[in-house]
């Protein structure tokens, strides 16, 4: 792999200085006064200011920390760009100083709202860290979202100019945005300007920027000031506070238009003063990333790590199993869909192996799971709604049968690893810890892990926290929680109608208050105040618990942990007597099912519940050849048995809830970011997919 680096990458371009000159003064006509003022990150830039700033009061702070501490180590590996980037921390640091100052060159001012519409990689981090040590506002977005909805974004948020991944998706978005919005200047990330569609002559006053011609304006631009005193001096330089405004990030919500969370610096660096406890990554220790940069989740994480030493490896979802196997990451931040992912493979590898080696692996395997439980009794670390406590006599009886009983067990688990979980291991790294957050994490995916010896944490936020409010520790992994608050954070469970504050072990609405909880949604007072009360109280829509105080017993290390138990607003309500479900439940249940890939539980004032599914056509090829439904050579199901084959595995999954499952819908198109019935962050779309099948739905009840 080339290893680059943004001081000495050399990409064949012109820069027609004439015409930025031109472009600036044409962008400050009658306001050459107020660009005098400028403000800079405190620590990073403190000598711009006068007096001593020793402190983080800005994200971009932390760069000159970790450069001064880890200079020369790399922070950063691109293999997948062109060209492929090696970043050490120092070459990082002087990266964002350059394109912060190349901001400030073309006209950014403080305050101003720039559009950075992209997705994963090292010149993302640099413009995102740029624009904020410039003292703009960044309003983020990805390249899979619709135009219609970036333009709705860029508009609502009011900004005033763009940067973007490259000329595919310039070429893709510029119709519609020089026809419906208002923009002084465009930078491309990536790619050349040569890739660029023909520009109209109504839109030539629209400078376009190159992601390395800004990078050299700002260089240029620093090393004049730094020569000249008289430069220097023509500006007033302020510093960012940690109140004032870093980022505007669109929730990618799965009903409406997504609404504009409004984050300060001082709401970042809660997460990264904090994430310590839950990742105690060390110097050197490897990272995969492959979550969209926006995502709250994957960005808040990524300034942590890059304050502790690490190296950060970028992938994507085509190369992230190959990536795992090549480099081995001692920690992998995730959603649950790709854990979820992982599972599957490891499962479908054990299916198809031999059977003597099947049969070794699962049998293994349900040993493994068995010592866990008996495990986690003996540790305290069970989850209960009791606020009982049980007795010391019955919990010492509790705790010697379940030793015993996992001592039986565990020379069978050490086996296994030696055997069989080593094997895994070598194909998926992970050494430390897999982190995983943005969604629910299915129970059996959980305890998988967890026999197999793969850590994995599960953690709970939303955009509006930050996100991270909660997370399991790595000496306080309860399975099944989303583990304690996050310091300076505290939780409530409230009822969703009266709003009393409920007890310990209640189920109830999740809310939430601390310094991760935003500002509120831009423009949307509305909106803010129904999620935002007078006392700072932010709710969740989460339905959950926490657990009871016990200091005996099964669950007396897992007092205090929080349970996420559903959407309070995906509730489904059943005409028969208003009966009250929560379609999460049941859709994890039946996602245990190898051969159903998707699943929307539907019901909603129907006396009976109903599901849409997407059948995994292969897994449904190979049951329904075991089963003999049809023969060895036929490649070819009956939906008539299709559904019977579904129903079976519904009732097993299903069998121990109340509710099951009665008309079904089976679809071949799989729900997907690019039909819209997925969110970027993985999310279905629930009210989408209801929407886009309401007609087969009601003819399902008829």
């Amino acid at each position: 792999m080339a290893s680059n680096h943004f001081t000495t990458i050399t990409l064949p371009r012109t820069i027609n200085y004439a015409a930025v000159r031109r472009f600036r003064v044409f962008s400050q006509s009658n306001i050459d006064t107020l660009l005098t003022r400028r403000k800079c990150s405190p620590f990073l830039q403190g000598s711009l200011l006068s007096g001593n700033k020793d402190d983080w009061r800005a994200v971009p702070d932390i760069w000159k920390s970790s450069a001064d501490k880890y200079g020369d180590k790399v922070a950063l590996l691109d293999p997948y760009h062109d060209p492929p980037s090696a970043i050490t921390y120092k070459q990082l640091e002087q990266a964002i100083l350059d394109f912060a100052e190349g901001l400030r060159v073309i006209g950014v001012r403080p305050g101003e709202k720039l559009a950075l519409f992209a997705d994963n990689s090292c010149r993302w981090l640099v413009a995102d860290q740029g624009m904020m040590a410039c003292g703009a506002i960044n309003v983020v977005r990805g390249s899979r979202s619709s135009v219609e909805e970036l333009l709705h974004i860029y508009n609502h948020s009011e900004s005033v100019a763009l940067a973007v991944d490259g000329p595919e998706m310039f070429n893709w978005i510029a119709e519609t945005f020089y026809s419906k919005s208002s923009m002084r200047f465009i930078i491309l990330l990536w790619g050349e300007k040569s890739g660029l569609s023909v520009i109209s002559e109504d839109n030539k006053d629209v400078q376009i920027f190159s992601f390395m011609e800004v990078i050299d304006l700002g260089r240029e631009s620093r090393k004049t000031w730094s020569d000249s005193h008289e430069a220097s001096q023509q500006y007033v330089y302020e510093a960012i506070n940690s109140e004032d405004i870093a980022t505007l990030v669109y929730s990618s919500g799965t009903t409406g238009n997504p609404k504009g969370v409004v984050l300060t610096h001082q709401n970042l660096l809660h997460q990264i003063k904090n994430l310590w406890e839950i990742v105690p990554a060390e110097v050197g220790d490897r990272f995969l990333s492959m979550l969209p940069p926006w995502h709250a989740y994957e960005r808040a994480c990524e300034y942590f790590i890059f304050t502790c030493g690490v190296e950060q490896v970028y992938t994507t979802v085509r190369n992230l199993k190959d990536d795992l196997k090549r480099y081995q990451p001692h920690y992998l931040i995730s959603v649950p869909l790709v854990f979820e992912t992982l599972y599957s493979g490891i499962q479908k590898q054990i299916s198809t192996s031999s059977l003597v080696r099947k049969l070794v692996a699962l049998t293994f395997i349900k040993v493994s799971l068995a010592y866990m439980e008996y495990r986690r009794i003996y540790e305290g670390k069970c989850l209960t709604r009791n606020t009982k406590q049980p007795s010391i006599i019955h919990s010492m009886l509790d705790w010697l049968w379940a030793s015993i009983i996992a001592s039986i067990l565990f020379p069978i688990h050490l086996l296994a690893k030696k055997l069989v979980y080593s094997k895994i291991h070598s194909a998926i790294g992970i050494s430390k810890a897999g982190i995983s957050g943005g969604g629910s994490l299915p129970l059996q995916v959980d305890k998988f892990f967890e026999a197999i010896g793969v850590k994995v944490q599960n953690g709970y936020g939303l955009t509006e926290t930050s996100p991270v409010i909660a997370a399991r520790r790595p000496r306080c992994n309860v399975i099944g929680s989303v583990g304690h608050p996050v310091q300076h954070t505290e939780f409530k469970v409230v009822d969703s109608e009266t709003d009393e504050v409920l007890p310990p072990g209640s189920k109830g609405i999740l809310k939430v208050r601390g310094p991760p909880v935003m500002k509120g949604y831009f423009k949307n007072p509305l909106a803010t105040n129904q999620a935002l009360d007078k006392d700072g109280w932010l709710n969740t829509g989460d339905l959950g618990w926490i657990v009871p105080h016990h200091s005996t017993g099964r669950s007396r290390n897992s007092s205090g942990v929080v349970v996420v138990d559903g959407r309070a607003k995906d509730t489904i309500v059943l005409s028969t007597e208003g009966e009250n479900v929560e379609p999460a439940e049941l859709e994890e249940a039946a996602m245990r099912s190898s051969i159903i890939q998707q699943i929307v539980v539907v019901g909603q004032d129907k006396r009976r519940l109903g599901a849409i599914i997407v059948p995994n056509r292969e897994e449904v090829l190979k049951v329904a050849r075991e089963l003999s439904v049809i023969d060895s050579i036929s490649s070819d199901v009956s939906e008539e048995k299709v559904m019977n084959i579904i129903y079976k595995e519904l009732k097993t999954w299903m069998s121990e809830s109340p509710f099951q499952i009665g008309p079904i819908l089976l679809v071949n198109e799989p729900f997907t970011i690019d039909n819209g019935l997925i969110t970027p962050t993985m999310k279905i779309q629930r009210d989408r997919v209801v929407a886009k099948y309401k007609e087969q739905i009601e003819n399902l009840y008829k």
